[in-house]
């Protein structure tokens, strides 16, 4: 049985490779989705890439998730330190899920040290750049197959 992951990315990234590149780095969210798929492929997993900046999709996809996902890798983005219903959503998914953050969050504002999402993650990546969903990817498939 093939195993399926969700890779789920919040507001703004969609503009990762545009904005802030000292920060976040030159890879576009098109450059991780197709590193992510290779990998992915590598491991005989089937990855669904997703991104919105509003609160509701990104709930709404999580809630489709528990029909078919074993796993999630999500960068909730600023969503991180806001949303409790986020979190509640996650919390009704049964399969792990994996938090990433492009930058190190805990070398940010203070406010961002904070993460809702964390409470139910299995794990979490953060300050590895776009490479963080590929270690991410690694760890779940660690942890599924």
């Amino acid at each position: 049985m093939t195993k399926r992951i969700l890779i789920l990315n919040g507001p703004n990234l969609n503009l990762l490779g545009e904005r802030q590149k000292d920060l976040y780095g030159e890879v576009t969210l098109e450059d991780v989705y197709e590193r992510c798929q290779k990998l992915a492929d590598e491991f005989g997993l089937e990855a669904r890439f997703e991104q919105s900046n509003h609160e509701g999709q990104l709930i709404d996809w999580i809630h489709e998730a528990r029909k078919y996902a074993h796993g999630i890798i999500i960068n909730p983005g600023a969503y991180t330190h806001t949303s409790i219903a986020i979190l509640d959503a996650l919390n009704a998914f049964i399969g792990v899920v994996l938090e990433v953050h492009v930058s190190n969050v805990f070398r940010r504002q203070s406010f961002r040290h904070k993460s809702y999402v964390s409470l139910r993650a299995d794990g979490v990546m953060a300050g590895f750049g776009a490479e963080g969903y590929e270690l991410a990817l690694r760890r779940m498939a660690s942890l599924l197959l």
